[in-house]
């Protein structure tokens, strides 16, 4: 008998090969699974100008990222991109009449706050797709709602804000052809439990965004990135042993012989820092 509905995860038509360069832009759930790929020592840029939440904020990131590209200021051209929605709740500063990213904790009063249509949050996020596809040529791009729950709003406030993100999403798969994948789905009907939450019921656990970060590997990651995950983990948890008497001769084998290893993982994979 089983006592959870599996998410249904398709395969998309890539494959994210190892140690590729990934930008992620959105949400705090963005900065969740881009720590996970910064652990696994993807070169990872993550929300480069803060916590985006919206579609036209994720926009402005990703705006800001393409100029610097296009006039040599940056060699970080990422091969995959994954944006994550928070919310169609926008801010508008009322003196330049312009959405903001960011209200600073200046006062409330100089600002109004909207919500962003389905095909506003749909055009915002195709000019982004566009722009990073003049870019960073043959970019493979992700879009995926956040399972965060957003109480200021209401809860069925955040449902409804939460619905305009998924059909907004599925506008964008349909019409340029990104991958969705379906984290606030696997959240709330995988899992559907406030054990997988933190102690504020809004916020996945770190098990929950393990979870997470194990379906997206399984789903997207290439055969040959899946084995570069699982060389590198006994690395990874070699350089991060604490011993309890760091000067004895026993430990200073130990890193000799984990520095070895970490040596022949670079040679093999040439990305690896």
């Amino acid at each position: 008998m089983d006592f959870r509905t599996i998410v249904d995860i398709p395969k998309p038509d890539f494959n994210v090969a190892p140690l590729e360069k990934v930008l992620l832009v959105g949400s705090c759930f963005a900065d969740n699974i881009g720590k996970r790929f910064d652990e696994e020592r993807f070169p990872t840029v993550v929300n480069p100008y803060g916590v985006m939440y919206n579609p036209a904020s994720i926009l402005h990131t990703v705006s800001k990222l393409t100029a610097r590209i296009r006039s040599g200021e940056s060699d970080f051209i990422p091969s995959l991109a994954i944006f994550t929605l928070g919310t169609n709740h926008v801010y508008i500063e009322k003196a330049t009449e312009e959405i903001v990213d960011n209200c600073r904790k200046r006062p409330q009063r100089l600002f109004s706050e909207e919500l962003l249509t389905i095909e506003e949050c749909a055009d915002y996020l195709r000019k982004a797709v566009h722009e990073l596809r003049d870019s960073c040529g043959d970019i493979n791009i992700v879009v995926t709602v956040s399972p965060i729950r957003y109480r200021k709003y209401g809860y069925h406030g955040s449902q409804l804000s939460k619905a305009t993100l998924l059909l907004a999403a599925d506008k964008l798969v349909q019409e340029e052809g990104v991958y969705y994948f379906p984290a606030y789905e696997i959240v709330n009907d995988e899992l559907r439990d406030y054990r997988f939450y933190q102690p504020d019921m809004l916020h996945p656990s770190h098990q929950t965004v393990e979870f997470i970060w194990e379906r997206f590997v399984d789903s997207c990651f290439s055969d040959a990135a899946k084995e570069y995950l699982r060389e590198w983990k006994s690395v990874k948890e070699a350089l991060g042993h604490r011993p309890l008497h760091p000067e004895s001769d026993e430990y200073k084998e130990f890193l000799r012989k984990t520095q070895e290893r970490f040596e022949t993982l670079k040679k093999k994979y040439p990305g690896l820092k």
